[in-house]
């Protein structure tokens, strides 16, 4: 029997919410800025020592949120050999792709198609290849790098729920990466194809790009944009992305590109920047 806590989130008007939650976060008043930060910083114990700046310097909770680092917080793994973990925060599965499914936990997975928001097409490119699902707590650094070298071919928004990405929820609502509000982001690069997916959440109230800045979020219709090869062009470890509110990472990768180390599993804590896999 699902949890009074699943059964909430089933009947909580997610939008609305997340909404509301935007305009607080995107607050300028000092009234409401100074007090989310401070009680932020101490309910979630944020490590402010790697932070670029001060809790005091920041314009408004969300400026806080996607706080960027000091140079050098997260040095970079050889990208020649390795694939880089995307964000700071903990895997939720890793594994490979069957027969189009993701594992999302015990008894629940969801499809690749669905993920990519019915591009059938790009699914097809990922059957048999790679996966890697990252959450990221409320805690972590919210900014999303690139976790190799690639040229963006594509993008597209898809709508949904805005369900929470912790485990407990991953355990109980089937499809929920693929149901969740997200962006999909498609590139090519040396690797061949790979997918970096950025998944909404309860009270995330946005996702933003480095190409296109603020993404429209909460609308109705599915909205894909293609770019010519080299437009938006990335090395490994570069910004693509960050999160209003936290979230999760999907990353994909086509078969034969990549091998994942051995010792990242379910609940291993990652950081930006660190080796997760091996290119073959």
């Amino acid at each position: 029997m699902a949890s009074p806590f699943i059964w909430l989130q089933h009947a909580l008007p997610h939008h609305a919410i997340s909404r509301g939650a935007g305009s607080l976060a995107a607050s300028t008043a000092d009234w409401i800025r100074k007090p989310l930060i401070r009680r932020f910083i101490d309910a979630y114990d944020v490590d402010m020592s790697e932070a670029a700046r001060q809790a005091d310097q920041f314009t408004s909770f969300n400026d806080f949120f996607t706080r960027e680092l000091k140079p050098g917080a997260r040095p970079l793994a050889d990208p020649a050999r390795c694939i880089l973990s995307p964000a700071d925060g903990a895997i939720s599965q890793i594994g490979a792709i069957d027969h189009d499914r993701i594992f999302q936990a015990k008894g629940h997975h969801f499809t690749t198609t669905e993920l990519l928001g019915g591009d059938e097409g790009a699914a097809r490119r990922f059957e048999g290849g790679q996966f890697a699902t990252i959450y990221l707590s409320p805690r972590d650094y919210h900014r999303v790098h690139m976790p190799t070298a690639g040229s963006l071919s594509a993008a597209t928004y898809v709508p949904g729920d805005l369900f929470s990405v912790n485990r407990i929820t991953a355990e109980n609502v089937d499809g929920l990466f693929a149901r969740n509000e997200r962006l999909a982001c498609l590139f090519e690069g040396e690797i061949g194809h790979f997918a970096s997916v950025m998944v909404g959440a309860m009270i995330v109230a946005g996702i933003e790009t480095v190409w296109s800045g603020r993404e429209e979020t909460h609308a109705r219709n599915i909205s894909r944009k293609t770019f010519a090869a080299g437009e938006h062009a990335f090395d490994a470890g570069d910004e693509m992305g960050r999160f209003f509110l936290g979230s999760t990472v999907v990353l994909l990768f086509e078969p034969g590109r990549a091998e994942w180390l051995d010792q990242f599993r379910p609940g291993t804590s990652v950081r930006m920047g660190e080796a997760i896999g091996r290119r073959t």
